[in-house]
């Protein structure tokens, strides 16, 4: 079952961008998501990576924030593209590695796994990036991944992933 709108829902977003100013953005974001979707209850420190996937551009900020929420998962997946899209992203097939003003992802709702046509949930690369590990082992450590059965500190210690997170 799909849990929404009888519910406060826990789900952690991931922020990026590697355009503009983007502290500012991600402060314009947050105030959206406030707004629109719910309370930030923890959000991690900004980490800086470089590109991951198409590496001739500029170093990304990455951050994750835990948000409470009524919304479905595709309303809350609506709203964060309505945010992204006021704040000036434009989204096509071609850009899907390019440099961006912003990028919000679901990594998770509750504990729930959730597969529909433009959403899956939890993300489907979270094991794969450092720039999400790192982070959310910052705000939630001992969070186990309810596909996978391993925590975030696990996921990320067995993690391939070569490029360096820093701390900003």
């Amino acid at each position: 079952m799909i849990n929404g709108k009888n519910k406060l829902n826990q789900v952690i977003l991931s922020l990026g961008g590697n355009q503009g100013d983007v502290i500012q953005t991600f402060i314009e974001t947050k105030q959206l998501i406030e707004k629109n979707i719910g309370l930030i209850s923890k959000s991690s420190s900004l980490y800086k990576t470089a590109a991951w996937g198409e590496t001739n551009q500029s170093d990304f900020l990455n951050q994750v924030i835990l948000v409470t929420t009524n919304l479905f998962p595709i309303e809350l997946l609506q709203e964060c593209m309505k945010i992204e899209k006021q704040l000036g992203r434009v989204r096509t097939d071609k850009n899907r590695w390019k440099e961006r003003i912003i990028d919000i992802d679901i990594l998770f709702y509750n504990n729930e796994t959730i597969t529909l046509h433009d959403l899956e949930i939890p993300h489907p690369q979270i094991a794969n990036r450092k720039f999400i590990l790192i982070p959310l082992r910052e705000i939630s450590p001992n969070l186990v991944h309810p596909i996978l059965k391993k925590t975030i500190k696990n996921l990320e210690k067995n993690c391939n992933d070569k490029l360096n997170v820093i701390k900003n």
